[in-house]
Parts: structure tokens; C-alpha cells; sequence
């Protein structure tokens, strides 16, 4: 059975990125699907970099004013011509047989919506290297971001994403445009019934951030967009989810230890020490690389913390917004 495929790309300002993205596209081993690009308000049009592939890609530019990625992405599904919708993020690079292992895999385990993993591409700097090992480690994450061994039922990620044309009709797409939009959708799609699962062989190269304050400021956004879901689906927070925010007081907690009680002041250090220790040889592990498993070890400290520090930051904010409408 081969599906007909409709690849929808929100991009704003990222033109260098979308070339990329586009360039991968023309070696697909699986070659029937078009692609729209949605240019979300941008002021770095990519307009220019779309043209150059009118003739290699059955490609469609659409610009609309800014309204964030989740509205972006309803815009394309509304002119979609496929069977099937995949989103990916403007910032991935397609592996050639992507599309052949996501019809493969359709044709003989149908989902109404599915999820893919991320990795690292060998022309990745070490940061984005490290970077990438911190955001799929199960140590970091627990697995959520593409593993069957997640410490939770797997959900679709928008950066590498499926749904039928069905599922679309059904939920008329995101409801929110940014701040964990992904998620709130995959609830949605799960609560109404559909199947859903994770597509192993469906891998993206993502590129994230390509600096250490470029990746903080994502990774405190994500920490606000977890609190952010429960207004939408409340309960569904999970002490998995808070563990950046107690990594984060603890780590409060141990500079002031060291003020007040040098014994505790150790014991907490030993704990922090133990554990990036973990980080650092399953990095290793994993990379083969001393460097990019050092770097990996602040890649994690960043990515807790700045996760930490929005996820308290936002809940704080809730908290104190229910007490003065009390």
C-alpha cells in the first residue's frame, strides 16, 4: 500500500534551515508527497530557498501573519492534498528512507497517529552533539522523546509527527498555538479514541539549538508549556515531570547547605556528583566521544535547570493567579 503523504513545515526566520531541510527531501527513497511550507509572519522570508526546489519537490509557499508554530501547522493541514499529514520542525534534516519506513510501517501496523525519534547527524557541532544526547537520554527525560521504554505512554512530538487526514477532521488540528501545543494535541487525539504509537525507524536528525543560551531559553520555555497543559487536561501532570524543578531546588538547596550544615552540604553534593558521573558514561556510551560527554554533562545541568526554573516559574504564577481570583 503506499500512502500519499503531506508534509507540512512551519518556518519563522529560519531560512538557512529550511534549505536544509529541503535538500533532504529530494533524496527520498519514497517520493510520493508534496510539501507545504506555512511562513509564519517571518521577517527572513524563505520564499527564495523554496523556489530553488519548485522543480525537484512538488512544494507549496504560503505565507500568513504570526500566530505561533500550532496555528502555522493548522494552516497547512487545511490545504493539504494527502492521505496522511507529517509535521516536522524547520530545524530537521530527513533521512532518505524516512518515508519508505513510515509507509512500510503504516501499511503493515496502521496508526492514526504516530511519533518518531530524534538524533544527532554526523555533521552536527559537538554542542549540538551533546545537546542532543541530553534531550533523548532516559536519565534526562525518561525516554519520552521517542522510547518504548518511556516512563510514560508515548506522545507525538511535533518536531517529527503524523496524523491521518481523519484525525485532522476530527479535531480540527491545535487548539493552542504555542507552549506545549504538541502535547495537548496528542492528548486530545488519545482521549477521542484513536491509535496511537511510536514509528522507531521514523528518525529525524535535530538540529535544537545551536547555542548553550539558545538552548536555555528553549528549555525554560518547555518547562512553562508543562504547566501550561494542565489548564487544558488537568491531572496529567507527573511527578516525572517535576524532577527538573526538584533537581533545581536541590541544587538551591546544597549552596545553602554549605552555610548552615557542611555534613548535608556533602551528602546532597555526593548525590549531584554521583549522578552526572551516569550522565557522563552513558554519554560516553553512547557518542564515543570524551568530549562530547563532558559537554553533555552541561548540557544536562542547562537543560534541568532551565526546564526547572520555568516549570516553577509557571507554576508559581498559576498558583498565585487561583489565590487572587479566591
Amino acid at each position: 500500500m503506499n500512502i500519499r503523504f503531506s508534509v507540512i513545515i512551519p518556518v519563522y526566520n529560519r531560512p538557512e534551515e529550511i534549505d536544509e531541510l529541503l535538500e533532504s527531501l529530494t533524496i527520498q527513497t519514497f517520493s510520493d508527497f508534496e510539501v507545504l511550507i506555512v511562513e509564519d509572519g517571518s521577517d527572513i522570508k524563505c520564499e527564495h530557498i523554496v523556489e530553488k526546489y519548485v522543480h525537484d519537490l512538488d512544494i507549496t509557499y504560503c505565507f500568513k501573519e504570526n500566530e505561533g508554530q500550532g496555528f502555522a501547522r493548522n494552516h497547512g493541514f487545511s490545504r493539504a492534498k494527502g492521505d496522511y499529514f507529517i509535521v516536522f520542525d524547520s530545524d530537521c534534516i530527513i533521512p532518505p528512507a524516512y518515508f519508505e519506513n513510515v509507509n512500510n510501517s503504516l501499511s503493515n501496523h496502521y496508526l492514526d497517529a504516530y511519533g518518531g525519534p530524534d538524533k544527532a547527524h554526523p555533521s552536527f557541532t559537538p554542542v549540538q552533539k551533546a545537546i542532543s544526547f541530553s534531550m533523548t537520554s532516559f536519565f534526562t527525560t525518561g525516554g519520552i522523546r521517542g522510547n518504548k521504554s518511556s516512563l510514560e505512554k508515548f506522545k507525538p512530538r511535533s518536531f517529527n509527527m503524523g496524523i491521518s487526514k481523519k484525525v485532522f477532521k476530527a479535531t480540527g488540528g491545535y487548539i493552542i498555538p504555542y507552549k506545549g501545543e504538541d502535547i495537548e494535541f496528542s492528548l486530545r487525539i488519545n482521549k477521542m479514541g484513536f491509535k496511537i504509537g511510536l514509528i522507531e525507524d521514523a528518525y529525524v536528525y535535530h538540529k535544537r539549538r545551536t547555542s548553550w543560551v539558545q538552548f536555555y531559553k528553549q528549555l525554560h520555555f518547555f518547562g512553562t508549556a508543562r504547566i501550561n497543559i494542565n489548564r487544558f487536561f488537568p491531572g496529567q501532570l507527573k511527578i516525572v515531570h517535576a524532577f527538573p524543578a526538584f533537581f533545581t531546588i536541590g541544587l538551591v538547596l546544597t549552596l545553602l547547605s554549605f552555610m548552615v550544615s557542611p555534613v548535608l552540604a556533602q551528602i546532597l553534593s555526593f548525590i549531584y556528583g554521583l549522578y552526572f558521573i551516569l550522565i557522563f558514561f552513558d554519554a560516553l556510551f553512547k557518542t564515543q566521544s570524551i568530549k562530547i560527554s563532558f559537554l553533555g554533562v552541561l548540557a544536562t545541568f542547562i537543560q534541568l535547570t532551565a526546564y526547572g526554573t520555568g516549570f516553577i516559574e509557571e507554576g508559581l504564577a498559576v498558583l498565585f493567579s487561583f489565590k487572587n481570583k479566591s
